[in-house]
């Protein structure tokens, strides 16, 4: 079980649960899981822990998007695209198997929220042009549009009665902006609850069961907080102390109580508070990074959590939060594998002022203020070993405590590993997310090198000639940026699903996208046009200077294709040779990656094949079990 390829399909093929949901009743749990290769819908029984297959290849085989149950328990309602296009229609299945679907429509369809009716849906869809709410009534099959706004309008939530909903979106000029509405079902009299600063963000979490209230998030003090809005007296009392960056999940169904999900460093923790006296708790649960699962109970009052660390696959919990007790009701799979196999790993901070020692090649960037940026350090064990800087994507993400089955395979190939929350990762707060705003390419970039720069200063046993950039979606524009930006420090790079021309992705992305992504980040392209070309890594392409390996699904709607077409052919423009000096990928039947266990395969040995020539790569480094 040593042998390199048997350990990258071990890997690829650890069965992955997602979207735990349990019954209206609370006494199953339907989730998706690949544990027989590939996606289908299970329902588990959380007091034996016994798995049955509801599905048969009707539901998504990517897990990207999640499901519903529908108000008596029945059936589910779920997001299903073709060829991850993410170009969704709404479909349900009922427990015969047998599915059809609900909601056609051109573009994407987002399913919402599911009202407890039995009558109601509320999806969003840009088939008219920007990402809106619409209602669908069960009986009848018809759909109505409910709210029309320029900006994109997210996390539609019905109330109880099925009679109002609340919603985010910005209607002000402030693109930094969103505020929390409620209207009636039919999307008259909406009104903007008036939450927090404009140019803070604000967001319904959930209705309180009575229908007279909204747990809410706002982040206007800096840091994320949660909030109850009474929607009688039209007046909110504000939660927590401001110490962390925190989010609201959901109300228990006695209304006394909510939970929500606290950052700290790069851990996730779930706390409960009391609505009447505000008093908190974090659930005792070890290190790492928790979950909350779908805002159901069991039936025996107990919440479900997924936790996972960098050596424990996710596995499912059932919180007793009256006890401050949990028991595993879903382990993880590990295969040949066991916890002991994987490598562990090290937070750090790194003082950065983004701009590292490295020379900038492509633009001049004077100092910036002087951030504590966090990062990740995982340890291969090779000696000397090469290292993977591994930005995330989003830019709006982070990296965290948690299992990774392609940093795992990294390890296992002798690549130590670092992850970097650059300026405008979450967790933190509105002003380190906002540092990154009309500054990509910027700041952001020289956090990522300059960290880079100090493991590689620290730990003697790291080979500076041998560092690699990898990473997808803005990981993928961050790959690009670094070979463009700091040539030096890099002997190869990996972009995935990434952006290269960012005048193409304004004009090319979902619309949704545009005005959320590329506006609110960056600006209108023409009115801030050489800000845009200027920071398009194929731009300054003449500056790359070590092999790069593109990749890229055909059916990619968020970051198109052209993307890397474009990048492609400005190498071929600056003299570049393919096969010698870049190497092209274009994955047919994939869109903006893939949780698929074929598609991991597909990736994994694509990644491992071009580390393997360009770099080199150890003898597979994980210590498997037998077969």
């Amino acid at each position: 079980m040593d042998e390199p390829d048997d350990v990258l399909r071990s890997l690829a093929e650890l069965p992955t649960m997602a979207n735990p949901s349990p019954t209206p009743d609370g006494d199953e749990v339907a989730l998706y899981y690949d544990i027989d290769g590939r996606n289908e819908l299970y329902l588990l029984d959380p007091e034996t822990g016994e798995l049955e297959q509801w599905s048969d290849g009707q539901v998504p085989k990517d897990a990207r998007h999640g499901f519903s149950w529908s108000a008596g328990g029945e059936r589910l309602f779920f997001d299903l695209d073709e060829a991850g296009n993410e170009q969704n229609d709404i479909h349900a299945i009922d427990r015969d198997g047998d599915a059809e679907a609900v909601v056609e429509q051109d573009g994407q369809v987002m399913l919402q929220s599911v009202g407890d009716d039995g009558e109601t849906l509320l999806y969003g869809s840009n088939h008219e042009g920007q990402m809106n709410v619409y209602r669908h009534d069960l009986p009848t099959g018809e759909s109505a549009k409910v709210t029309d706004f320029d900006r994109a309008v997210w996390t539609a939530e019905l109330s109880p009665d099925c009679g109002r909903f609340a919603f985010m979106t910005n209607e002000s000029d402030d693109y930094d902006n969103a505020d929390v509405f409620v209207a009636d079902a039919d999307g008259s009299d909406a009104r903007n609850l008036g939450i927090g600063e404009t140019g803070a963000e604000a967001a319904p979490a959930d209705w309180h069961p009575d229908g007279d209230a909204l747990l809410i998030f706002d982040n206007t003090p800096d840091k994320g907080r949660c909030g109850v809005y009474d929607l009688v007296a039209d007046e909110v009392t504000w939660y927590g102390d401001g110490e962390f960056h925190e989010e609201p999940a959901f109300f228990m169904p006695d209304g006394e109580r909510f939970l929500m999900t606290r950052s700290r460093d790069a851990e996730v923790v779930p706390v409960v508070y009391d609505v009447a006296s505000g008093e908190s708790r974090e659930l005792a649960l070890p290190g790492g990074v928790a979950s909350l699962a779908d805002d159901t109970p069991l039936d025996d009052g107990r919440v479900l959590i997924q936790h996972t660390t960098p050596t424990r696959r996710p596995e499912l919990f059932a919180y007793d939060l009256d006890a401050d007790e949990h028991e595993t009701v879903l382990e993880a799979e590990y295969g040949p594998f066991s916890p002991d196999d994987f490598a562990d790993a090290e937070y750090f901070t790194v003082e950065s002022d983004g701009v590292p020692e490295t020379p900038q090649r492509a633009v001049e960037h004077d100092p910036y203020d002087e951030l504590e940026i966090g990062a990740i350090l995982y340890d291969s064990g090779e000696r000397p070993s090469p290292l993977v800087v591994n930005p995330h994507g989003g830019p709006r993400h982070r990296d965290t405590l948690s299992f990774g089955y392609r940093t795992q395979f990294l390890l296992s190939r002798g690549f130590s590993v670092l992850q970097v929350n650059y300026r405008g990762s979450t967790g933190r707060g509105r002003e380190f997310v906002e540092e990154l705003h009309d500054d990509w390419g910027g700041a952001e970039q020289g956090d990522i090198a300059t960290a880079a720069e100090r493991v590689l200063a620290e730990y003697d046993w790291l080979d500076d000639d041998r560092v690699v950039v990898y990473g997808g979606s803005y990981g993928g524009y961050s790959v690009n940026w670094q070979l463009v930006q700091f040539p030096d420090l890099y002997a190869a790079g990996v972009t995935w699903v990434g952006l290269s021309d960012l005048h193409d992705m304004a004009e090319n992305t979902m619309p949704h996208y545009r005005s959320e992504l590329m506006v609110k980040y960056l600006g209108e392209p023409d009115e801030n046009s050489e800000l845009y070309q200027e920071r398009s890594p194929v731009t300054h392409v003449e500056n790359v200077d070590a092999p790069l390996l593109i990749v890229h699904g055909v059916n990619d709607r968020r970051v198109p294709v052209s993307q890397a077409r474009i990048l492609r052919d400005a190498l071929d423009d600056a003299g570049y040779q393919e096969g010698d000096d870049y190497e092209y990928e274009e994955l047919g039947e994939e869109g903006h990656g893939s949780s698929d266990i074929d598609d991991k395969i597909r990736s994994l040995e694509l990644l491992d094949d071009f580390l393997d020539r360009r770099i080199g790569t150890a003898e597979a480094g994980v210590a498997a079990g037998d077969d």
